[in-house]
């Protein structure tokens, strides 16, 4: 899959697997568990990676190869590895690279599910993470001799907060530090983090990825030698991505730009709208002048993403009043989807944690998480409106 073009749009259409003799213009699905060998000598060779040969369907396939080369380009990465999950993603690269006895340094505001890594399951291997907030700019005191990973997301998930990519990667590199970014909200078409340096890449490809809520995937690319601590922990442990679904994120690569420039219009329409609503005591969107990182927004992002948060006056149960009235708006856990989606964080999605605990990360009592979908503007701003009104 030799990459010859520069532009974003064109390498995510036309990074292909290399045809076969049947010459299929569009590639086709390589639903196989495994591989056959010509000799004997083939087969000892490549299980001894003296040659690139797909060899199992839990190492590599054709099609999960081609959505992987394809992240990697747009990255702007060396290597990569697909998973079954966004999750699978984080869990993998974490546990490839991490020892017992090793610190984490992290946002305080990461994914719940990542949150539960951290503070679960990480402590019964000697593993510890240090949580600073996502406005602070000095961390040095948060540095210890076993610190190995500085990990963010930007924007976070779900008070969309906005971190300094380019102060970050130099703080990372200075103390040596693997800066993994999980860069699920933003996508590469909207921000590269490897430009600002960051060491690895981790996406849910559930998301805008996939943007039609069809199937799930996760991938991590960046530098080659830590991808490959990474692919060897998950040829070992299993968290392969399905051929199939590989299959579909590949073909839905084709279509983010033009996806992620209109989910983009949208959200920055509805932000404006809500802004304007005397229902709402903080509206929260990268592109906003009125949020507080916008500058730095406007640096490392090409557009402000489709996710928009914003603070239902009333507490918790005004979120969910509000979430009752809705009437074309999707009520779901996911995001990224072609339609728009409203998530009350309070009360679904981080209602295992305490209210303090979701107060740290931004999480207040009325707030609402929408993924802005690609429906007409009006109608999205008409039943937002009304379950306000």
């Amino acid at each position: 899959m030799e990459n010859q073009y520069l532009n974003f749009e064109t390498q995510a259409v036309r990074i292909q697997s290399e045809r076969s003799h049947f010459d299929e213009h569009s590639t086709p699905l390589y639903l196989t568990s495994s591989f056959v060998f010509q000799d004997a000598e083939d087969m000892r060779a490549s299980f001894a990676e003296e040659k690139q040969k797909n060899i199992y369907s839990r190492f590599s396939n054709p099609n999960v190869n081609e959505f992987t080369e394809k992240m990697v380009q747009l990255e702007g990465a060396e290597d990569g590895y697909s998973f079954a999950t966004g999750m699978a993603a984080i869990f993998s690269t974490f546990g490839a690279l991490l020892n017992s006895g090793d610190h984490i340094l992290s946002c305080r505001a990461v994914f719940g599910s990542t949150h539960t890594l951290f503070t679960k399951y990480f402590p019964k291997w000697n593993i510890e993470t240090t949580y600073f907030e996502a406005n602070e700019t000095d961390l040095e005191k948060y540095v210890k001799p076993s610190t190995k990973i500085l990990y963010i997301e930007t924007p976070t998930n779900p008070a969309i907060e906005v971190l300094d990519l380019e102060l970050l990667g130099k703080f990372a590199k200075k103390h040596n530090l693997i800066f993994i970014v999980d860069n699920c909200f933003a996508t590469p078409y909207l921000q590269q983090p490897i430009k600002f340096g960051a060491d690895l890449v981790i996406h849910s490809a559930t998301k805008l990825i996939d943007g039609q809520g069809r199937v799930m995937g996760g991938v991590t690319v960046g530098k080659k030698e830590l991808i490959r601590e990474i692919y060897l922990f998950a040829r070992n442990t299993g968290p392969a991505m399905s051929p199939f679904n590989a299959w579909v994120l590949s073909k839905s690569l084709e279509t983010l730009a033009v996806r992620v420039d209109k989910h983009c219009e949208n959200a920055l329409k509805v932000a404006e709208f809500l802004e304007t609503h005397p229902n709402f005591s903080l509206v929260k969107y990268p592109f906003l002048k009125s949020h507080p990182n916008y500058e730095t927004a406007k640096n490392q992002m090409k557009a402000g993403g489709n996710i928009v948060a914003f603070e239902v006056k009333g507490g918790i149960e005004a979120g969910r009043n509000f979430l009752n009235k809705i009437k074309m708006c999707s009520l779901s856990a996911n995001l990224g989807d072609t339609r728009t989606i409203v998530t009350h964080p309070a009360s679904t999605t981080h209602s295992k944690l305490s209210e303090a605990e979701r107060n740290q990360v931004g999480i207040t009592a009325g707030l609402v998480r929408c993924s802005v979908g690609l429906e007409h503007i009006d109608d999205i701003i008409n039943d937002l409106k009304q379950a306000l009104d």
